[in-house]
């Protein structure tokens, strides 16, 4: 039985940028590009719209940046996974964008065929990073929370379990399959998982049950 092609939506507002990543994402087979926005507010419409399996957002962008259309994205519920592509590889980009919610941070001289690999890394469920962006991550992950997540008491079996899933690095498609459920129904428990941790995306959800579990003596 063939699947569906995994959906992309494109968000910069250089054209001829988005026509050069349509054109590298339509060399994949499971690959589609369903949208295309030049600024943040027609992305956030679309994304809520679409609900795509992955985001590509640019980060400096002309009005909302890409790092305000990251935050309101979340804040919307989007639980699609979001990979923003950039020029920039400072340290206060990769950590404002990676706690704001982005599964990702690629830099925009990445080579197009290592591009196309994260690409699908991202949409498997896995986190993507430039290679010089890595360091900069893992500091700022070693770095004590500001507020503990509230407890996993909250959460139901379901929602357990599906977090459990996410810190495995599986992907919505994935999970479903794993609980025989819906992409749609995964979405949800994962949109009400998130906010009842107090989290803003899936990598911080995984991030903070592989410490959980590694803090615990089990």
């Amino acid at each position: 039985m063939s699947h569906a092609p995994s959906s992309i939506m494109l968000v910069d507002d250089h054209p001829l940028l988005r026509k050069g990543l349509k054109q590298l994402i339509s060399l994949e087979d499971g690959l589609e590009v369903v949208a295309e926005c030049s600024n943040g507010k027609d992305a956030i419409g679309k994304a809520v719209e679409l609900d795509p399996d992955l985001i590509i957002l640019d980060l400096n962008m002309q009005g909302m940046d890409g790092l305000e259309t990251l935050k309101r994205m979340r804040d919307e519920g989007v639980t699609s996974r979001i990979v923003m592509l950039t020029v920039s590889d400072a340290d206060e980009d990769v950590v404002a964008a990676i706690t704001n919610g982005a599964d990702g941070y690629l830099l925009k001289d990445t080579d197009p065929e290592l591009l196309l690999e994260q690409i699908q890394r991202a949409i498997e469920g896995k986190m993507v990073l430039s290679e010089v962006i890595t360091e900069v991550l893992a500091t700022a992950l070693r770095r004590p929370s500001r507020q503990e997540p509230a407890k996993l008491d909250s959460l139901t079996n379901r929602e357990h379990e599906i977090l459990s899933l996410i810190a495995k690095g599986m992907s919505n498609k994935v999970i479903a399959r794993e609980l025989d459920i819906s992409d749609g129904t995964v979405k949800v428990h994962v949109k009400h998982l998130l906010k009842k941790l107090g989290l803003r995306s899936r990598v911080e959800a995984a991030v903070w049950m592989v410490n959980k579990q590694g803090g615990s003596n089990v």
